[in-house]
């Protein structure tokens, strides 16, 4: 019994497949390709670099493993399990996913890309409450919610988050003024560890809720009115993530009594983040998903379908 995932999301085409076992066999993405100094792409030419890339991962799949031999098909069709949640990049994914399961005859399970990085959690850890407080930290979303997990189904109650500029998308706005190449998080994450002296960033909170958007206006303040080492506004920015996020999660700890927390996301990849959450909340007991698996990844796509199709075929 094989899985197969795709995951074509705003900047990375994605197609993996895991065995019966929960074994990964094949992990295959393509970074989207954006311009220096472009802060991202326009949705058309990200579904037309999709639409070249999910070939080119099949042809290097295929070199290693007989497509025949799925069992069933797992893609993101949209990026939130919500009614209003759409972009048209995971179109090119689903169109795809689709022709496979018609043309091998077997089951196609859709998702949503957020429930992809929550299952690549998962699939990280090897065990895990039923419920649990999800910190989604990336470049196009910033929320804490509240889960629960049944069997093959996930249940998810935003709680909070980022009320305007998502993380990352700070991360990525300053790092291309400071001339890193898009996306910024690991060129910021190495340049902030040459930091003697981190420039201090006001956060601004609200319950369960933060904001970046006053801090992206500080910061580029600065950086017009005065000489600054690039190594030191990048500490700064990550203490300032830190400080919003840890305030941001003691609010929901309080809240929902919940102590367990998985971080998934690309932003979730920052070893100095993580690092500083587990030393700021003790209490906290946290679940990562592997380095590799925080940034966008058909991995646990592919895995939630061998989920529904194990407990389907046992029903």
């Amino acid at each position: 019994m094989y899985s197969m995932g795709f995951d074509t999301s705003g900047y990375t085409t994605s197609l993996a497949v895991v065995n019966h076992n929960g074994e990964l066999l094949i992990d295959e993405r393509i970074l989207l390709e954006v311009k220096p100094g472009d802060k991202g792409l326009r949705q058309s030419k990200a579904v037309f670099q999709h639409m070249k890339n999910v070939p080119l991962l099949l042809e290097t799949a295929g070199n290693n493993f007989d497509f025949k031999k799925t069992s069933c098909i797992s893609v993101s069709v949209k990026p939130r399990p919500a009614e209003n949640s759409y972009m048209p990049v995971f179109k090119v994914g689903e169109s795809y996913a689709l022709s496979f399961s018609r043309l091998l005859g077997v089951p196609l399970y859709p998702t949503t890309h957020q429930e992809g990085h929550i299952w690549a959690g998962l699939f990280s850890v090897q065990e895990h409450p039923a419920d649990f407080l999800v910190l989604h930290i990336s470049g196009g979303t910033t929320e804490l919610m509240k889960v629960n997990k049944e069997s093959q189904a996930l249940t998810l109650d935003m709680i909070g988050g980022s009320s305007d500029l998502p993380l990352g998308q700070f991360i990525d706005r300053v790092g291309v003024k400071l001339g890193l190449s898009f996306p910024c998080g690991p060129s910021l994450e190495k340049l902030a560890r040459e930091s003697r002296n981190p420039i201090p960033i006001p956060v601004s909170i609200k319950g369960c809720w933060t904001s970046f958007s006053g801090p992206l206006s500080h910061v580029e303040r600065l950086m017009s009115s005065s000489i600054i080492e690039p190594w030191d506004l990048a500490r700064g920015i990550e203490i300032c993530a830190i400080n919003s996020l840890v305030a941001v999660l003691k609010q929901g700890i309080r809240e929902t009594g919940i102590k367990e927390v998985m971080i998934v996301g690309g932003v979730g990849s920052n070893v100095f983040i993580r690092q500083q959450l587990e030393i700021r909340l003790p209490e906290c007991r946290f679940y990562f998903a592997g380095s590799k698996l925080s940034s966008d990844n058909a991995v646990g796509i592919s895995y939630y379908g061998l989920i529904r199709n194990v407990l389907y075929k046992l029903q």
